[in-house]
């Protein structure tokens, strides 16, 4: 929640606003659908109020040049709301976000705060929900991205699979570079067939599998293989440890190693 005076109100929409859709876009979000609800029947607080709450989240919403439907009556007893829908990979709505503003809890607590005129005057709060129910914006990224999650959202982002047990040393060093860097990474060092390992990571959609043999080990590589069939053969460790560095940290929704959104 957000504590506010009322001349504040419209610049922390704003910012909220911006905050919204930063989150939206790093989630992979791009499209998303505005609606600004208004004075319900049973509105509770002064006329002049709420005009001036409607007024404010029209404004922000103006500022920000974005498109948004208006729902006449359909805020909330406490206070006018902005809400965002976001859409996935099928076209399907999901509301999520929601910016209220709220002139009931401050006066049902008697909150207060000094003005410059040295009396006491009601702050306004401000509610921010961004992802609603974490259990349920899950459900949205798993039906929107199919479970081949971007890098960074990905359970485990690295599995490493030696093709014999003499190269599972090397694989070890590599586990222990990656971790330190923060990946999570896992090690196949089942009785499998190397095709067998890269099937599997496919199936449960890992983004990256490094295959470690004889010319690995001696040339300080790794065989990058991506989740979409690509291969990219021998990258050398370094490399691959600062591409994967920077693709976690930007939160980027593309894979930057396979150069293509997998």
């Amino acid at each position: 929640h957000i504590f506010c005076l009322p001349s504040q109100i419209e610049q922390q929409l704003i910012e909220t606003i911006d905050f919204v859709i930063y989150i939206y876009d790093k989630f992979g979000f791009k499209e998303y659908k505005i609606e600004l609800s208004t004075r319900p029947d049973d509105y509770m607080g002064s006329l002049d109020i709420w005009e001036r709450a409607e007024s404010a989240l029209k404004d922000a919403l103006d500022h920000k040049g974005v498109e948004y439907t208006i729902n006449p009556g359909e805020g909330a007893f406490y206070g006018p709301k902005i809400d965002f829908h976001i859409f996935d990979k099928l076209g399907r709505s999901w509301q999520c976000g929601t910016i209220q503003l709220d002139f009931a809890m401050p006066e049902a607590f008697d909150l207060h705060y000094t003005g410059e005129d040295n009396a006491k005057h009601r702050p306004v709060m401000i509610h921010r929900t961004i992802l609603g129910s974490i259990e349920r914006f899950f459900g949205i990224l798993v039906e929107h991205y199919k479970g081949a999650f971007p890098v960074w959202l990905a359970p485990v982002q690295v599995i490493l699979i030696p093709i014999t047990d003499e190269h599972k040393n090397f694989s070890l060093k590599v586990m222990d570079y990656l971790q330190k860097i923060g990946v999570r990474v896992d090690l196949d060092d089942r009785m499998e067939t190397v095709s067998k390992k890269i099937r599997d990571a496919q199936v449960t959609k890992i983004p990256y599998m490094l295959v470690i043999g004889d010319k690995e080990v001696s040339t300080n590589c790794v065989a990058v293989r991506c989740r979409s069939e690509l291969d990219l053969g021998p990258i050398p460790i370094e490399k691959f440890l600062k591409e994967i560095d920077l693709e976690l940290k930007n939160r980027s929704t593309k894979s930057k190693v396979c150069h293509k959104d997998d």
